[in-house]
């Protein structure tokens, strides 16, 4: 064991459960929590502390004593190489959905306060863990894409992606991106429509003809270029800076899943919200066309193509963040927010249509675990939590939940 300054930066532990981002928990000598990045439940391992807080401190593997039966040697030869892109390549992939479910059940348990999760949460269907990203972000070195280091801003160029769909992977494999520093590319898997978007312009692009390049600099009014889609039968357009499911057959298994946790009541309902709605792939596929939606967005080119996708229904979009829209009463309201959560502003306004249930689409178990705790005393209470493993190989892990409204007695 090694100190600087009084501070153990080198020890050994045994790590005993996943946490939320994919670590995992030990503890010190001195009972302190470590959140180990690299380690597996199980495990004993040597560590080095790379933080240190008064109640807590991360590490990171350097040397695994007593390894899991589920680790494996990461299947892509970029990880060796630093590449960040994916964190969780060192556990095997039909032990990755399990994992990221004893995660959600952890979050609600810890944070949301719900002693009898395990009850509650169940797996979705699995799906593909290699070439199946129709989105990827990348950085630039020396004019190829690459990805960035861990927790480095160091950028790994690579000429393959495991993870990438083959319409993406042929972009990364033989683009040229002198002069950008950022570049993502997106593709339609059942359109073959392909889109690179570029940063700060398109100048020194090189990429497969067919491909639209469209630098982030000239991008000023809409509409923007944009690309399609086919999910669940239905056919959307997607902007350039849109947000949308990275997989087609993830945006589907969350369409099942919002239908199935919505139950009878989506099915019959006369009024759905869907907050934070984007491109309104849930409006157009998970609720039924006789409903009548009320879509809530921010973001303009996301507004701009829900409008378009959504044509011939019974639908009013509205701008507007959620947490200062101001509802009218649903009968059910589906609820798809970013990364933080629905915080607690975004939670009374979804309270506030009175639904009868709530169909929750998380993309981080801690803030799911945060939500419940925001919705619970405003009288809704988890039945049923969904966890669909939409990246395998990353720690990121989506979670569709069932809240129903509590009626007096």
């Amino acid at each position: 064991m090694d100190e600087v300054a009084g501070v153990r930066t080198r020890l050994e532990l045994t790590t005993t459960a996943a946490v939320a981002g994919g670590t995992s928990l030990a503890r010190d000598g001195d009972g302190r929590v470590v959140f180990v990045s690299g380690a597996l439940p199980g495990e004993r391992v040597a560590v080095t502390i790379t933080e240190t807080r008064k109640d807590f401190a991360r590490a990171q593997v350097t040397d695994v004593l007593d390894p899991s039966p589920d680790r494996v040697t990461p299947p892509c030869p970029h990880v060796e190489r630093g590449c960040g892109g994916c964190d969780l390549q060192h556990v095997r992939a039909g032990a990755q959905p399990a994992l990221k479910r004893s995660i959600v059940v952890d979050s609600l348990r810890r944070i949301g306060r719900i002693a009898d999760a395990d009850d509650r949460v169940r797996l979705g269907p699995p799906l593909a863990d290699r070439s199946y990203r129709t989105t990827v972000r990348g950085a630039v070195e020396r004019g190829r894409f690459g990805f960035r280091a861990q927790r480095s801003h160091d950028v790994v160029d690579v000429d393959h992606c495991l993870v990438a769909h083959p319409l993406v992977d042929e972009i990364i494999a033989v683009g040229r991106f002198d002069r950008q520093d950022e570049v993502i590319i997106r593709a339609g898997a059942a359109t073959g429509e392909r889109l690179v978007l570029t940063s700060p312009d398109s100048v020194g692009v090189v990429v497969p003809d067919g491909v639209v390049v469209v630098g982030r600099s000239t991008i000023t009014d809409h509409p923007e270029p944009w690309f399609h889609e086919d999910i669940a039968g239905t056919r959307l357009r997607i902007s350039a800076t849109s947000f949308f499911q990275a997989r087609p057959d993830g945006a589907e298994a969350l369409v099942a899943a919002v239908i199935e946790l919505g139950g009878r009541e989506l099915a019959g309902a006369n009024h759905v919200v869907d907050a934070y709605g984007g491109v309104g792939l849930f409006a157009a596929t998970a609720v039924p066309p006789s409903a009548r939606t009320t879509v809530v967005e921010w973001n303009r080119s996301s507004i701009a193509d829900a409008t378009a996708n959504l044509r011939g229904r019974d639908v009013t979009v509205r701008r507007s963040d959620v947490a200062r829209w101001h509802p009218s009463p649903a009968d059910v309201v589906i609820a798809d927010p970013a990364r933080s959560g629905l915080g607690r502003r975004g939670a009374d306004a979804l309270v506030g249509t009175d639904a009868s249930v709530i169909v929750l689409v998380s993309c981080d178990p801690a803030s799911m675990a945060r939500d419940a705790t925001l919705l619970a005393p405003r009288g809704y209470s988890l039945e049923e939590a969904l966890v669909v493993d939409l990246f395998p190989h990353t720690h990121h892990v989506e979670v569709v939940s069932r809240f129903v409204r509590e009626v007096p007695t």
